[in-house]
């Protein structure tokens, strides 16, 4: 099996290689680096709204990169909200950050098994997905910037977004599972007893 590359994925390698960027711009004793890994993880999600993009656009969609662009985005977030909790060791940043990442593991690993069924079209992203997304992309990246702008506190609005992202992220968990065990449950036979 050939792997095939072309823009959408080098799209999606380039968002997994400004991982490592973003966590060594992090950690730099730099009075603007809160200010650079903003723009890192703007760029990233720039990539993964434009690999989508071309992708669907030019027709370039391959399962490599169906594979990949959740990896990548997965990747992301966890590694963003580690370092988030990890610089404000808090329950209150914790907790919500325990759950968006529990979430990613559950899901993930129920699409694998729907995979292995024959059925991962039961679990495929959902609208509700996509605005637990948003909310979680827009909390991080005013968690990152943190300083205030406008006179407009950026961490309180991080802080409130991510717990809507986390509420976001329970329901949207909830309807994967539902959708997951229906298609489970319609597809077995009946017992016999």
């Amino acid at each position: 099996m050939i792997l095939a590359f072309n823009i959408p994925t080098y799209l999606t390698l380039l968002r997994i290689a400004l991982i490592p960027l973003l966590t060594v711009v992090f950690y730099l004793p730099w009075q603007y680096a809160n200010v650079a890994c903003t723009l890192i993880f703007m760029l990233a999600g720039f990539t993964d709204w434009l690999d989508g993009y071309l992708a669907r656009r030019m027709n370039l969609e391959t399962q490599f990169g169906a594979f990949l662009d959740p990896v990548a985005d997965k990747l992301m977030v966890a590694v963003v909200l580690v370092l988030l909790v990890q610089q404000q060791p808090d329950p209150y940043l914790a907790i919500p950050a325990a759950v968006i990442i529990g979430r990613e593991i559950t899901i993930a690993s129920l699409r694998e098994w729907m995979a292995e069924m024959g059925k991962r079209a039961q679990v495929k992203v959902s609208q509700m997905g996509k605005w637990k997304t948003s909310a979680q992309m827009l909390a991080m990246t005013l968690l990152l910037y943190r300083d205030d702008l406008f006179g407009l506190p950026m961490l309180s609005l991080g802080y409130g977004l991510l717990y809507i992202a986390a509420v976001l992220t329970l329901w949207s968990m909830v309807q994967y599972l539902c959708a997951a065990f229906n298609a489970i449950n319609n597809s077995q036979p009946p017992m016999e007893g």
